[in-house]
């Protein structure tokens, strides 16, 4: 499936920034203080398949404002442009990439080359991020108590802050990306 139609229509980084009506601050703070692995050269490697990044997303989304800002430092450092598309807005393609073949979970990165031609994809989430989702998932109670809306909204709270806050999953993020990366170039 050639990708740049959707490549095109996407919007640049600066510009999703602009228009977020949510987790916009979280996402600012997680870019102003992710920094990436030093002396990688790998970094050049990506930078000389003249790569470009769709992702697939939306602003309220906690996965995203997490590892959104890590791809932009990916992306800068490698040279990748990137364009964001809003999930809901592009379903189709959207539907092109469920996670385990049924959700339309998000951020995705589909990594593209010079032709449109995908390359690789990344998402939603790094593996051990998703342990932790597994986990604190299983400590809800079951979705008929009485008291699931309110815990369910204090789990994702406590999601929230951690992907802002917990520097451990934006590393285990950005080795993610960059192992997918390594497999497909």
């Amino acid at each position: 499936m050639n990708l740049e139609k959707w490549y095109q229509k996407g919007i640049g980084p600066d510009e999703y920034i602009e228009s977020m009506q949510q987790h916009k601050e979280n996402l600012l703070y997680v870019y102003d203080h992710f920094s990436l692995p030093e002396n990688e050269p790998f970094f050049d490697k990506i930078a000389k398949e003249n790569l470009r990044v769709i992702v697939l997303t939306e602003d309220w989304c906690g996965d995203a404002m997490m590892n959104v800002p890590i791809l932009f430092h990916l992306a800068e450092r490698s040279e990748m442009d990137i364009r964001l598309l809003a999930r809901d807005q592009n379903l189709e393609l959207m539907d092109q990439y469920l996670t385990n073949g049924k959700a339309r979970s998000i951020p995705i990165f589909i990594f593209i080359d010079g032709k449109g031609q995908e390359v690789a994809k990344w998402g939603p989430r790094a593996p051990e991020v998703q342990q932790f989702i597994d986990e604190s998932m299983a400590n809800l109670p079951e979705k008929d108590a009485a008291d699931y809306q309110e815990k369910r909204q204090e789990m994702f709270t406590f999601v929230t802050k951690s992907f802002r806050d917990n520097t451990d999953f934006w590393q285990q993020t950005c080795q993610s990306i960059l192992s997918t990366l390594k497999q497909a170039i």
